[in-house]
């Protein structure tokens, strides 16, 4: 049955959603949705300008500006390489180029432009053709193959998609970095909770990926990344699967961490953070190098 207006009670005024039994004139309706298109409009509009300030905070000073150094300040060091993959297909052409400890520093480009095959090159996933590859003093083409691991555990990587075995709690997934590494237990339990309080997840340790945000997930990544506190940290996309508020969170923290000393190299496609932020940007197109500005934007790559 259906219920009367008197049983209802008083409908709330602009409230598009309430039923009454009398009737309701098309033109208050549209006054109805238009003031809640407005609101929306302006909440949205708030939400933007909150992101804007708070990216806006990350960026240097004109004294944090990072000047050029010599080779010996370098972590990550590109002298004329070139990586041709099968079927004559080239990654990166002839890049020359220097990263130096402690720097934040966007990779951007298009799909295509050689950021992938960069990445794979610092961490020895693939081997350049022509060229030396250097990171952190160390000529990645000298290393031998069983040498590798050890190259890796001085990189943290945080990807777009997480990566976090979803068998396993938050306490666990981070304990995996130092248990692959052979870490004595004592080390773990003493490092695991400090870098887990550190990316804000104190209170969810024994939750398992799927009980978590995404924003979360990727904090546990993160945690994983540095538990052992590396030297380079490589984020690919960190922000690519995280809503534009959440996203925030993500690179403030990445911040702290790159005030500790960490060279950070992050691709991103994300347009309004890297003008922003006003750090370092490497524009790469068909695996060339052509721009490096020191407090880049994004607005000349064609994505």
């Amino acid at each position: 049955m259906l219920k009367r207006e008197s049983d209802i009670g008083e409908v709330a005024d602009g409230d598009a959603f309430a039923w009454s039994s009398g009737p309701r004139t098309d033109a208050a309706l549209r006054d109805v949705v238009t003031r809640d298109e407005v609101q929306l409009e302006r909440e949205a509009e708030e939400r933007r300008e909150r992101r804007a300030r708070a990216l806006e905070a990350l960026a240097p000073t004109t004294g944090e500006v990072h000047p050029v150094q010599p080779k010996s300040a370098a972590m990550i060091l590109f002298e004329n390489v070139t990586k041709v993959y099968p079927g004559d297909v080239t990654g990166i052409r002839d890049l020359n180029l220097q990263i130096d400890k402690g720097e934040w520093v966007f990779l951007v480009g298009p799909s295509g432009s050689g950021k992938s095959t960069f990445v794979k090159l610092l961490l020895r996933e693939i081997e350049a053709t022509r060229g030396n590859v250097i990171v952190g003093g160390r000529n990645l083409a000298k290393i031998r193959r069983s040498k590798i691991p050890q190259l890796r555990r001085n990189i943290g990587c945080v990807f777009q998609d997480f990566k976090l075995l979803p068998n396993r709690t938050v306490t666990e997934n981070v304990a995996y970095a130092l248990e692959v590494q052979g870490q004595r237990r004592e080390v773990i339990e003493r490092k695991v909770p400090e870098i887990i309080a550190l990316v804000g997840l104190a209170d969810k340790v024994d939750k398992y990926p799927h009980e978590l945000s995404g924003g979360q997930q990727q904090r546990v990544s993160i945690a994983r990344a540095f538990v052992n506190h590396p030297p380079l940290l490589i984020c690919d996309e960190p922000t690519g699967n995280l809503d534009p508020e959440t996203s925030i969170g993500i690179m403030q923290l990445l911040y702290r961490i790159q005030r500790t000393g960490t060279t950070v190299v992050m691709a991103t496609h994300d347009r309004e953070m890297v003008d922003k932020m006003r750090r370092r940007v490497i524009a790469l197109e068909d695996g060339r190098l052509v721009r490096d500005d020191r407090r880049g934007g994004y607005a000349e790559v064609t994505a």
